[in-house]
């Protein structure tokens, strides 16, 4: 019986950093901002031609912070941040001429770095990401620069 036991624990001591090293495999890359970061909760983002609405784009964004910054309070105002997005959307569109099925994103990421600075402050915002951007529509789409086919009006 004694026999048994050592062999068996033995063979768990053998096995147990086999199973070590399949957890090490298994967990998620090292996040580069190590949290310093904000998510935008999924905003629609319209995109318009010549006046009409054609398309929305639904999105999710991060904002990337400087390190030092108190990640904490700045998570607090995500629904400003989301506001800021949702009003320069509906502002000035952010659309990518010729593509009505993706958003401009040099235009849209300096336009909510500087409404993250005007919200949060200066030196806090370091970079922009668009993590998914999804169309609701990618056919039935104007082609080019041309205006859409004039809609009835609605009785």
């Amino acid at each position: 019986m004694r026999i048994k036991t050592l062999t068996l624990l033995l063979l768990l001591a053998a096995a147990t950093p086999a199973l070590a090293d399949e957890k090490k495999d298994s967990k998620e890359p090292k996040d580069p901002n190590n949290g310093q970061y904000v998510n935008i909760s999924p905003v629609a983002v319209p995109i318009v031609l010549h006046g009409q609405l054609i398309n929305y784009i639904f999105m999710t964004i991060r904002l990337d912070l400087y390190p030092g910054v108190d990640t904490s309070r700045l998570r607090d105002k995500e629904p400003y941040f989301r506001d800021a997005l949702v009003r320069a959307a509906h502002r000035t569109p952010f659309v990518k001429p010729g593509d009505y099925t993706h958003a401009n994103e040099p235009m849209l990421k300096a336009t909510m770095i500087a409404e993250g600075t005007r919200i949060a402050g200066p030196h806090t915002i370091s970079a922009v990401e668009i993590l998914t951007a999804q169309p609701q529509k990618v056919m039935g789409l104007p082609r080019g620069d041309a205006p859409p086919p004039a809609r009835a009006p609605i009785p």
